[in-house]
Order: structure tokens, then sequence, then C-alpha cells
């Protein structure tokens, strides 16, 4: 027990000392000072400019970054359409893999290209080669498209008044290109020198102790892993995503694929601090969101490691933990310890069953979702707590008698209105979203009964799980649900889309508007956002919200299956 504890610790320890000298990097980059693999790709950044007609130089304003950013996702829905329709013909298809349905196919298109990843389909029999490396590609630019619009905010929240700044072509393209490449092509070779498979060569065949043959699927795993856990996409090559033996071998690729989960959410906390030159404002967010995440780690770890009531009370002995739906490569501790990573920063990648937790891990996993902003998916992940943090200061000044003020911007009744819709959205997507799947289940249970294997609690928290993750763009599966269907397809595609963009135009329009504001000197007279006393304030608008939001539905679902398992 004591050596799975260490391990932990071990690799939280880790994603922190290497976030560091990372987020000092990024914000670099997006401040575009000298770094030393510009050498490398300025020559490739100029051939992207030249071939798209693009001008890297042209500065814009908030609505154009907007315009830019949905305008390039469009025409990737469009390709990836194309390409999953038609699988069956186009080649790389070695393994004679059919086309997706038209739902199908738009559930996995928008939730690749929105760099959510929730797959109603197994990998290895659902995609040709050509599909897994058409959504490889969006896994890169997805992640690409998270980071350069969270730096357009840090941009904005350093000017001083500025109607336009930045140009977003160019930082999607050096995202890309300086941060997710240099370390998804590291990560992959690490991978392939621990046994993941890297080719395009279709199904091995093996001979299996009874002296059956087997045909075993393979195929470019090491490039797609790397980039499914940098980019906090999470999409997984193989149906089990990393419990599969290709896909995490060992518990040292357990350790490196843990570490890419958090790193770069993490980074950008302190590509804040730097790009803001407020390392004490970056402190302060992380130790939030840090507090948050541990206050949902610990208890995940302890009850897993507790192993399950119900078996305890038939004195089955369980010395590992519970083990139920987990891998004994790796253990309770460290499943439950990746669940938390996995649901916190909207990766969705899992190496365990999370239908197979205990009940309050279950309900802790939810939580990360829920919430949304405890280090969360890469860019995005901060501008969710942005919102916090503005609806933070709006009432911390009232509750002091002063005017609302942030990095010097004063917060008004328009920047408001913004923040609480965009803080709204997310539980009425998940409650909505919900309730509907209830009603057809329990209203025409002959057209709708047949998705659900679990009915009671577990089965709502199955419907619940489906629905959070949608809106949260995390996308990984609760499981238990047979959710490739069309209702499950177009429903969850549809809370994918809204879930995505809505809360990315939220907070670009509150910087764009504060940006656009006359700058207003601090005084002694000014809150001050870099305190501990403030953070604990923005931590307590969050637990209110979530706890608004979400608690009858926890109460229905994950609490209410606690309270009626044997004790």
């Amino acid at each position: 027990m004591n050596t799975e504890i260490n391990g932990i610790i071990l690799m939280y320890l880790l994603v922190i000392l290497m976030a560091i000298p990372l987020g000092k990097y990024i914000g670099k980059i997006f401040n575009y000072e000298k770094t030393w693999v510009d050498n490398i790709f300025d020559p490739l950044d100029k051939i992207f400019f030249k071939l798209s007609g693009v001008d890297p130089l042209r500065e814009m304003n908030w609505k154009q970054h907007l315009t830019a950013l949905l305008t390039i996702n469009v025409v990737w829905f469009v390709f990836s359409m194309f390409i999953l329709t038609n699988m069956r013909w186009l080649p790389l298809n070695p393994d004679q893999n059919l086309s997706m349905s038209g739902d199908l196919a738009f559930n996995t298109s928008v939730s690749f290209i929105t760099n959510t990843n929730l797959q109603h389909y197994s990998g290895e029999n659902g995609l040709s080669y050509l599909g897994q490396l058409t959504l490889m590609v969006w896994q890169f630019i997805s992640a690409g498209t998270g980071i350069a619009i969270c730096a357009v905010v840090f941009i904005a929240m350093k000017a001083r008044s500025a109607r336009r700044y930045a140009n977003f072509y160019s930082l999607f393209v050096r995202s890309c290109t300086r941060i997710l490449l240099p370390m998804a092509l590291l990560l992959a070779v690490c991978l392939v020198f621990n046994d993941t498979p890297m080719t395009l060569q279709g199904k091995d065949s093996m001979i299996s102790l009874e002296g059956d043959t087997v045909a075993v699927s393979r195929g470019p795993v090491a490039a797609f892993v790397a980039i499914k856990q940098l980019g906090t996409n999470g999409g997984g090559f193989f149906g089990v995503n990393s419990a599969h033996p290709f896909e995490n071998p060992s518990y040292l690729t357990n350790i490196l694929e843990n570490i890419s989960i958090f790193l770069i959410p993490i980074s950008m906390l302190f590509a804040l601090g730097y790009v803001l030159k407020r390392r004490k404002l970056a402190w302060t967010i992380f130790g939030v969101m840090s507090l948050g995440f541990l206050l949902l780690c610990i208890p995940s770890i302890f009850h897993e490691m507790k192993g399950n009531p119900a078996f305890r009370q038939m004195e089955i002995a369980q010395d590992m933990g519970s083990m139920e739906g987990k891998e004994m490569r790796f253990g309770a501790a460290a499943s439950a310890y990746w669940a938390i990573n996995t649901t916190c920063s909207s990766n969705g990648s899992v190496n365990s069953m999370h239908d197979s937790m205990t009940p309050l891990t279950g309900m802790f996993a939810l939580l990360g979702m829920m919430v949304n902003c405890f280090y969360g998916g890469v860019g995005v992940g901060f501008l969710n707590f942005y919102i916090f943090i503005i609806l933070a200061v709006f009432i911390s000044g009232l509750m002091v008698g002063r005017t609302p003020e942030f990095l010097g911007k004063k917060i008004e009744a328009r920047e408001m209105k913004i923040a609480m819709m965009v803080a709204l959205l997310h539980p009425f997507l998940i409650l909505v979203g919900t309730a509907l799947s209830c009603y057809l289940y329990t209203g025409h249970p002959g057209a709708y009964a047949s998705w659900l294997n679990n009915p009671g609690h577990h089965g709502f928290s199955e419907m619940l799980y489906e629905f959070t993750s949608s809106s949260a763009n995390n996308g990984s599966g609760f499981e238990g649900l047979g959710d490739n269907m069309a209702f499950w397809n177009t429903a969850c595609g549809l809370v994918i889309l809204l879930g995505r963009y809505l809360p990315i135009v939220g907070p670009v329009a509150i910087a764009g508007i504060l940006a656009n504001k006359k700058y207003i000197p601090e005084n002694d007279g000014t809150l001050q956002t870099d305190t501990s006393t403030f953070g604990l304030m923005v931590f307590a608008v969050i637990g209110l919200v979530a706890a608004l939001a979400f608690f009858p539905a926890l109460a229905l679902g994950p609490i209410a299956e606690y309270f009626s398992m044997p004790k």
C-alpha cells in the first residue's frame, strides 16, 4: 500500500516540477520572445502562412479571433464527416473496417474537433487507419485551438487599453509546432521503446494457450497515445483506452501518461504569470485548483484502497483494495488517481472502468467534470476558471462596498451577465440532457429501455455521467450504457458543441471588452486578487455554484447508491 501511495506522490510532484519551466517556455512563445526552437520552426511556420495566405502580423479584435476559430472548426468538421462516412473504400484500411453511420460520424467528428473525444465506437474495429490518423490530426489542432484562444485571453488581460491584440492564426500555429509537436514526438518515442506498437500494417496473428490462431489489432498507437494525453484529448486507439496493454504497457508508461495529462494545463497557469508579470496571481490560481483537486483525489484513493463494502460484508479478502474493473498492473490507488486526473483535466482517457468504482469515487469523478476548472483542459481549463474569477471579483467588491476591478479594469453589468450565462450553461446542459434521457427511459421503455443495463441509482449515474462528460468536453465514459444509438449520438453531439464553444465565446468576449476599457492604476482601495483570501473567495464561489446546481442530481445517483449498499 505504501508503495502505491509513494507512486502517486511521485507522479504529482513530477508534474509540478516539470510544469514550472515549461510554463516559462510557453509564456515566451506567447510573448514572441526568442527561444531555441525558433531556428527549427520559423521556416515551417512561414510555409503554413504562405500556403494559407494568412498575414500573421495582422492584429485582431476579440470578434475576429472568435470568427477565425469557428471558421476553421467548421472546415475540419466537414472534412472529418467525409472521411468517417467513406472509410470503407478509402485507402489505409487493411482490416476492411466499415464506414460509420451518419449519426455516429456526427458525434465522432464533433467530439474530436472540440477536444472531447467521446467515443461511441471501439477504435480497433470502428475505424480504418486513415480514420485513426484523421482523428489524430484533430487531436493536435483541437488542443492547439484551446491553447491559442487561451493565449488570446492572456494577451487581452495584459493590454492596458486596446481594441486589437495578437493574431489567432499565428498563436495557433506556434502552439502546435512549438509546444504540442515536440512534446508529442518525445513521448511517442518513449512509448515505442516501452513496447507500444507503431505500424501501418494490419492485424497480426498469434497462437493462444489453447492452440487457437487469434488476430491481434495494432496500428500507429504510440503517436496516437502521445497527443491524446498531452492535448487532454483522451480518445483511445483501442476500445478500452489506456487499460489496453498496447496503449499502456507498464507502470512506467502509466507514470509517463499520468504526467502528460496534467503537464500542459498546469504549465498554462505559470505561463499566465510570465505573460502578465504576475507570478503571485499564477500561484494563487494554482493553489485554488490544487486544493480542489486534492479534495477530490484523496478520498477517491481512500475509498478504492479500502475495498468494496458489499464484498467486505461477504468476508471476501480485499488486500489490494477494490479491484473490480481495474488492471492488476496498476492497482486500485493508481487507478483512482488516474480517474480523478482525467475527469479534472477534461482528458477523458481511462486505465480502469469508472462504472466499477465505488459509488463515492464515481461521485468525485463526476464532480471533477461538473466543476470543470480544477486544472481543466489545455487552455480552456483556465477560461472556465476565469469566469469564476470575474464572479468572485464582483461579489467581493459588493461585500466591501467598492467598485469591482480586475487587473485595472472595472467589472460592470455587461461582463457579469456574460459570466453568469456561461456559469449556468454547464449545469443546464447536463441536467436537461439527463432529465430527457430519464423521461425517454421511463416513459417509453419499449423504444428506449435497451440502452441501460443497470436500472436504479447506478443507471441514473450512468446517464448523468454521459451528459456531464459531454458538456465538460471530457469524453470519458462511465460505461454500462448502450450509447451508440441515434439519441445518444445526436444529443451528446449537440451538448458537446454548446459545451465547447459558448464557454470559449464568453471569456474571450469578457477579456476583449475589458481590454478595450480605460486602465485604472492600482491604489490602496484596489481589491488584491493575488492573495490567499481572494483565492478562498474564488473557491467558495466555485463550491457554491456546484453545490446548488448538482447536489440534487448527485443525491439521486451516487449518494443514494452509497447509502443503499450493505455496510
